[in-house]
């Protein structure tokens, strides 16, 4: 398992998270990507922990999202399960394991602002904080046709990754209006979604 891990987590974080997983006694499957969320922690019917990851994850992403999914099981473990998944006593069990990580041994300069930020009130995913988002995103393996939703010209064209298009509208306060074009239903778009421009 270690060595699996130095492939995608950055390299001081390798073993304190191997020693996480011993403790927590959970098994780590890393998957193929699956486009609606990084990770997700269960309990297997046999009462074993199961957390799975994208696979195609940057090794940051990687990193927050295994903290994400063991706070799960941490806080289920210690609170039982009438909890709130994102409630109070997963964001401090959240905070409480992923201080270790927030050094510059561990994450590049300009992230730890960010990251510094986030996890005053962490969010139920990274995602919707789009500034850390953002930020996380430039290490990601760059794709040449990809464009986030706020680099979209007003009324354009632009795909999802589930092939349905989209004419791009006005911004609410944080997220844009873009109506799908076939239904003409109005949807609330992050800035940092990453979509195909079609039609400028």
């Amino acid at each position: 398992m270690d060595s699996t891990l130095q492939k995608y987590l950055p390299e001081r974080a390798v073993e304190p998270c191997f020693q996480l997983i011993k403790e927590t006694s959970v098994h780590l499957k890393i998957v193929n990507q699956r486009v609606t969320r990084h990770g997700d922690y269960r309990k297997m019917p046999n009462g074993l922990h199961q957390i799975t990851i994208n696979a195609t994850l940057n090794k940051y992403r990687f990193l927050i999202t295994l903290i994400h999914e063991i706070a799960h099981l941490v806080t289920f473990e210690k609170y039982g399960r009438r909890i709130k998944p994102h409630g109070l006593e997963w964001k401090k069990t959240f905070q409480y394991l992923m201080l270790p990580f927030i050094r510059p041994e561990v994450f590049p300069s300009g992230l730890l602002p960010h990251l510094a930020r986030h996890f005053k009130n962490p969010k139920a995913s990274s995602d919707t904080d789009a500034v850390l988002s953002l930020a996380l995103k430039r290490f990601d393996e760059q794709h040449p046709y990809k464009s986030y939703v706020f680099e979209v010209p007003h009324g354009s064209i632009f795909r999802l990754y589930n092939g349905k298009l989209y004419k791009k509208g006005n911004k609410r306060v944080k997220r844009y209006e873009c109506v799908e074009v076939n239904s003409g239903k109005v949807y609330l778009f992050q800035p940092n979604a990453e979509v195909e421009v079609i039609k400028t």
